[in-house]
């Protein structure tokens, strides 16, 4: 199984306990959804490696995990810093046609309900207060917030995602933020 077929579930971030236990962030909405997994990949120099889980605990913050033949601290601090991946057809089913994936997005052509066919979708970023959507634009990297007003809905067989955006959003990673040039500076009328 590749890359290209499974999606990030989250990340190993340190041990937990002298018993193999270690730390998981969980980059997903719903956390309680993956409390009965039995195995996971994980990414271990490039590849990735099927592990068989013997126990999770999901918590708010970071959830514990403890893989079959994973029984020491040594062992498992080998294991911190991996990827956590998943097969995609293991995704649960979306409820709405409107909702998507970060992941499966990237790629897509962002298309505006004014501006029509704007670029291509580079990235996602998450965070706490906003996730955003990162699109190159006239070579340019422009963010956009996911927020139900402005990002409306996609066509997965088109590979486009469409848009409503804020009146002025693209003119400000546009505008020119270079400093004056020599030139343009005041004149002291002391030239050498």
């Amino acid at each position: 199984m590749t890359k290209e077929d499974c999606y990030l579930l989250g990340k190993i971030t340190k041990t937990h306990g002298l018993k193999g236990e270690l730390a998981i962030w969980l980059d997903v909405d719903y956390p309680e959804e993956y409390e009965e997994l039995d195995s996971v990949l994980l990414e271990i120099k490039g590849e990735l490696v099927p592990h068989f889980v013997e126990e999770i605990q999901i918590r708010p913050n970071k959830s514990i995990i403890k893989f079959e033949d994973i029984d020491t601290i040594e062992a498992a601090s080998k294991l911190v810093n991996c990827d956590i991946y998943l097969p995609e057809d293991s995704l649960p089913e979306l409820e709405d046609d409107d909702q998507f994936y970060y992941h499966e997005i990237i790629d897509y052509d962002v298309v505006d309900e004014i501006k029509g066919k704007l670029g291509k979708v580079l990235a996602v970023y998450t965070s706490d207060r906003q996730d955003l959507i990162a699109m190159q634009y006239e070579g340019k990297e422009v963010l956009i917030p996911i927020d139900d007003d402005i990002v409306k809905t996609v066509d997965r067989e088109k590979k486009e995602l469409y848009t409503n955006l804020p009146e002025g959003l693209l003119e400000i990673y546009l505008e020119d933020n270079t400093s004056q040039s020599p030139d343009d500076a005041d004149d002291t009328g002391e030239h050498q």
